[in-house]
């Protein structure tokens, strides 16, 4: 199971961080096929949003095939393979470091203050 973090700063609405989320966690393979999801109320209540948010994001990943909803048993992750493009990776990657780097330079912390942590984090 991945642990959802959603970030009001990041310029995408929450129901497409949630989506991005379920999608790399295939990716990944930190979501498994035939795994079960937080029911949307579950989710919703941790992640502190509207229950209309992860309505919407569990719908649209049914839509694509990715989840299964099974009315009384929860929504699952279907047998859909996801291969993330090199191309959505390398923006994913940018988003995250571009965040990254300036929340630290903020602080003062230089890029070689960066990789030395990075580097301890393996």
């Amino acid at each position: 199971m991945i642990q959802f973090k959603l970030d009001p700063k990041a310029g995408a609405p929450f129901y497409r961080q949630i989506i991005d989320q379920i999608k790399f966690g295939i990716a990944s393979g930190n979501l498994k096929i035939g795994e079960q999801l937080p029911t949307v109320r579950a989710l919703a209540v941790d992640l502190k949003v509207n229950l209309n948010t992860v309505a919407k994001a569990y719908k649209e990943l049914e839509i694509q095939d990715i989840l299964e909803t099974q009315q009384g048993t929860g929504t699952f992750i279907s047998k859909i393979e996801i291969q993330i493009s090199e191309k959505e990776k390398a923006k994913k990657i940018q988003e995250i470091c571009h965040e990254f780097s300036t929340i630290a330079f903020s602080y003062g912390f230089s890029v070689n203050d960066i990789i030395y942590e990075l580097q301890k984090q393996k």
